[in-house]
């Protein structure tokens, strides 16, 4: 579905009408292309006290290919060839004509360990927001507050998602901002996250909290394996990372599940993708064009579980995306029993059946991968949708109530939460509603099938084995259950 206002004030005419007359205008967001450079232009570091992350963000940038910048001398951003310029002098905006636009600003806030020492946050984000560039990119880090030592350093590091929540509204021009709080000794495991946020891959992701944690027990191994060391032994390919992966989609056959396996497979991963009976030539004509493989279960039905993981049994699987979902809405004293009970059970109970039988049986490999798709109405609320909001809750709640339980085998479970995105069941509804729930975000506008699927391919990815039992929305920031 295409959003004809974001078309229109984009178009030479209409950005000349909606200037006169005042109206918003947004950006026409960059998204990953294949055969464009993923990352160019100049990324600025700032650190408060004592930063402890500061040499894995540089390094990080400049294994991209990128220069990094620590302040303004003479109207030029200047090479950062000292870590230890970060500590000193101010950051200055650059000429708004000048061709020295950033593309991203990183920040080490993990030294902060009281209130008063709030200041260098300030004084950086004043000296460089407005030198960063359409699309741009802000990443604060930090450490988790429940790991902190004292009240006084729990306080400010919670601090820190106020500041990210509010730069991502006050940047707009597609630009997002977001915080990454990384445990001590998951230094070395923090890159595919940082190049997912930095990347035209998380276009529509602003505003989110991302946990990155240290260390797993393996059940291979009778004692903790650092996690660090973990990620740092396997031999990432950065354009092709799940090369040798497989991948199971549910309601893979349109939508965002056929584009959820699209990115998959583009990653190197070999898709089965999962689908009703009625919908087997979608299905198939999906998987086919991904030299996937196509199977169709009634995932409801009491058979399915047993079904799909015999199906799945000499191979075995990587990773899991639980995609499939319907929508059946009225209000709760209108509702039927059986609209009630059919949407808990396809997007809920499913999920739990299902991914039981695939764990009972060790079809999951260890070291895998578990991902829900929930939903913003999951976290908020939604007029009309007692029984949707509740299953992709009930997601949201499988998601962190399993996540310490697989953990000794290696295994994440995350969710995805979409906001407004452009498909089919969106263009349905009324019009009026339907222009609030694109506008009513940082980004003004509606997401693509494709933010949500980079997403999952990101919590996918080898070297996310340190985020688990988060919830990540790919909703622009909404200003819904923010």
């Amino acid at each position: 579905m295409k959003d004809s206002y974001l078309n229109f004030v984009n178009s030479p005419f209409g950005a000349s009408l909606a200037r006169s007359l005042g109206l918003p205008k947004p950006e026409v967001l960059r998204r990953y292309r294949p055969e464009r450079p993923e990352f160019d232009g100049l990324v600025a570091i700032g650190a408060a006290r004592e930063p402890q992350l500061l040499d894995a963000l540089a390094d990080l940038v400049a294994s991209i290919g990128v220069t990094s910048v620590a302040h303004e001398s003479v109207g030029q951003w200047v090479p950062l060839a000292n870590r230890h310029e970060l500590m000193t002098g101010r950051f200055e905006a650059a000429d708004p004509g000048s061709s020295a636009k950033l593309a991203a600003l990183l920040f080490d806030a993990s030294g902060i360990e009281d209130s008063t020492q709030l200041e260098p946050l300030h004084a950086f984000f004043h000296d460089t927001l407005r030198s960063l560039g359409k699309c741009g990119r802000i990443v604060v880090l930090g450490r988790p507050p429940e790991s902190c030592s004292t009240p006084r350093q729990w306080t400010v590091q919670r601090a820190l998602e106020g500041l990210t929540r509010s730069l991502g509204k006050e940047a707009r021009r597609g630009i997002t901002a977001n915080l990454l709080y990384v445990t001590p000794g998951a230094e070395s495991g923090i890159e595919a996250t940082l190049r997912f946020f930095l990347s035209p891959r998380s276009a529509y992701v602003s505003g989110q909290v991302v946990r990155i944690e240290a260390s797993v027990d393996t059940a291979s191994s009778s004692a903790a394996t650092d996690l660090a060391s973990l990620q740092a032994a396997l031999p990432l390919d950065w354009k092709r990372p799940l090369a040798g992966k497989r991948a199971v989609v549910t309601g893979a056959a349109r939508g965002i599940g056929a584009a959820i396996a699209s990115v998959l497979a583009a990653d190197g991963a070999h898709v089965i993708g999962i689908d009703i009976p009625s919908a087997r030539d979608a299905l198939e004509t999906t998987m086919r064009q991904l030299n996937g493989t196509a199977l169709t279960f009634d995932i409801a039905a009491p058979e399915a579980p047993a079904q799909i993981a015999a199906a799945l049994a000499e191979e075995g699987v990587d990773i899991v995306v639980h995609n499939a979902g319907i929508t059946k809405d009225k209000t709760i004293a209108k509702m039927t029993d059986a609209a009630w009970q059919s949407v808990i059970d396809i997007n809920l109970s499913a999920q739990e059946r299902i991914d039981d039988a695939l764990l009972a049986a060790g079809i999951l490999r260890e070291g895998g991968r578990i991902i829900g798709v929930s939903s913003i109405s999951g976290i908020a609320g939604n007029l009309g949708q007692t029984n949707y909001a509740t299953s992709k809750a009930g997601v949201i709640g499988r998601v962190q109530s399993m996540a310490p339980h697989l953990r000794a085998r290696g295994i994440t479970i995350n969710a995805v939460a979409p906001g407004f995105i452009e498909t089919q069941m969106t263009a349905k509804i009324p019009l009026t509603i339907r222009e609030a729930g694109r506008r009513m975000n940082s980004m003004s506008q509606g997401g693509q099938p494709v933010d949500v699927a980079q997403t999952i391919a990101w919590l996918a990815h080898p070297g996310s084995a340190g985020v688990s039992g988060q919830v990540v929305r790919v909703c622009g920031q909404s200003l819904i259950g923010a």
